[in-house]
């Protein structure tokens, strides 16, 4: 087998969980082959190089092996090898993310009854504030 579609070799390449999800990013113009928008039917073999952009970050691989069946994920890692420039945005993104802070986790707890009336204080004085 010299070659396989493009969204077949996505999926046996682990970068989407089901092919649907791959064909629907191919026809989504997420997925470049050898700098060109594709169709799922295009047809990919050995040295080609595939621009895979999945949640926000871009991924450049050349492909190495192809293949139509999906197998384990040491498989699936054979199949290709990522640019070192798709190695380091992929780093500086596991970063980024690490870092970002959870959403509300500086809210804290619930507010106690004394923050309560505190808030009602407060938003009383602005209101006041405003019609005066």
């Amino acid at each position: 087998m010299d070659q396989v579609r493009i969204d077949k070799w996505l999926w046996a390449a682990r970068f989407f969980k089901t092919r649907s999800a791959a064909t629907d990013a191919v026809l989504g113009g997420r997925v470049h082959v050898n700098g060109s928008r594709v169709k799922p039917s295009k047809e990919v073999g050995r040295e080609d190089m595939v621009e895979v952009t999945v949640e926000s970050l871009k991924r450049t691989v050349r492909v190495t092996a192809v293949s139509a069946k999906r197998g384990p994920a040491s498989v699936a890692a054979t199949l290709y090898t990522e640019t070192p420039e798709s190695v380091a945005a992929q780093e500086q993104h596991r970063l980024e993310r690490r870092l970002a802070r959870p959403l509300g986790s500086d809210l804290g707890a619930r507010p106690t009854k004394l923050d309560r009336r505190r808030l009602d204080a407060l938003r009383r004085s602005l209101r006041r504030g405003h019609q005066g």
